[in-house]
């Protein structure tokens, strides 16, 4: 409850200078991702559905962070001064903890796993339990977010390859302890800082999927992919519960169809960035590696133990999906 009065009372300025007309139909959706970003695009071709289904609802994107960093977007839409987002579950997850079982390393055996989990009763039972938690969003959707492996200046074979390596990780407490132990050395650092951390040796490597390394020039200093795949991270989007409750019936559900449609649509997006991405990385000469992933999966079973413990039985679940 703290954190979500901490939200709203840092998001309240904000509500006078963004809202605009009160008119609950005028849809501000706001991305951190550029424009042309398999979910940005995903995103509007939902919205031009909604503005054509409904001639009440006019939506508009804002995409590349304009409207400000993800948290303070989330503030934003917590009090319906922008109506909608995509959020990343490390927001999520001190308000909803189950949301963080899809951040355990190798939760999902793969990409096709993951979107099978999201696809069905797991994905929509999480998706309603942000929607009726504290957060004041009603959660209507899954992005794909990628799957993350290592990329390396020096050739990581198999674990032992990783062994003392500094890597970057994101600054949460569980991805540096399951670079740990993986045996590499967890180092969590903004990803503006990730290029020059490369260049100068501070870092010898990082964690991300093909699209980022690319976009972000890290291939330049680092010329290894090692297909880990340690996490598959989906992402939900989301709408103001303010929002929410101004719709009539009809329009809540056109929104939650398109937003369901935009969950499709946005892995296709996304594949296909992903394999332009490799074929860009390997004409740099980056060198894919596949590796027998069983000992990355057994060396962070401490990892799933420590932080997954209240998630057993949801766990067991994930796993049984075929």
């Amino acid at each position: 409850m703290n954190f979500k009065r901490k939200l709203l009372a840092a998001a309240l300025p904000f509500a006078f200078c963004l809202s605009g007309t009160a008119h609950a139909l005028d849809i501000k959706f706001a991305e951190i991702h550029p424009a042309g970003y398999p979910t940005v695009a995903a995103e509007e071709n939902m919205g031009k559905k909604l503005a054509a289904a409904d001639s009440d609802i006019t939506f508009k994107m804002f995409a590349g962070g304009v409207l400000g960093s993800e948290k303070e977007v989330v503030e934003q839409v917590q009090i319906g001064a922008i109506q909608m987002t995509r959020v990343s579950l490390g927001i999520v997850g001190p308000v909803v903890p189950d949301v963080n079982v899809f951040n355990m390393p190798f939760v999902f055996r793969d990409q096709a796993h993951m979107r099978k989990v999201i696809d069905g009763e797991i994905g929509q039972e999480i998706l309603d339990k942000i929607t009726n938690s504290e957060f004041n969003l009603v959660a209507l959707a899954w992005m794909d977010g990628g799957t993350r492996n290592l990329y390396t200046k020096e050739p990581v074979r198999k674990i032992e390859d990783l062994h003392g390596k500094k890597v970057r990780v994101m600054g949460n407490p569980l991805f540096i302890d399951m670079m740990n132990a993986m045996g590499g050395n967890g180092v969590a650092m903004d990803t503006g800082e990730i290029f020059s951390a490369l260049q100068t040796g501070v870092i010898d490597g990082a964690e991300n999927n093909p699209p980022t390394m690319l976009e972000h020039n890290h291939y330049q200093n680092a010329k290894y992919y090692t297909l880990t795949g340690h996490l598959i991270l989906p992402e939900p989007v989301v709408m103001s519960k303010e929002t929410w409750n101004e719709l009539t019936p009809k329009q809540q559900e056109l929104v939650k169809k398109f937003a369901k449609e935009a969950q499709l649509e946005e892995r296709q997006l996304w594949d296909a960035k992903v394999a332009a991405s490799e074929e860009k990385l390997k004409a740099a000469g980056v060198e894919f590696i596949s590796v027998d992933k069983k000992p990355f999966f057994d060396a962070t079973a401490p990892v799933r133990e420590k932080y997954g413990a209240q998630y057993a039985d949801l766990m067991k679940r994930i796993a049984a999906v075929q």
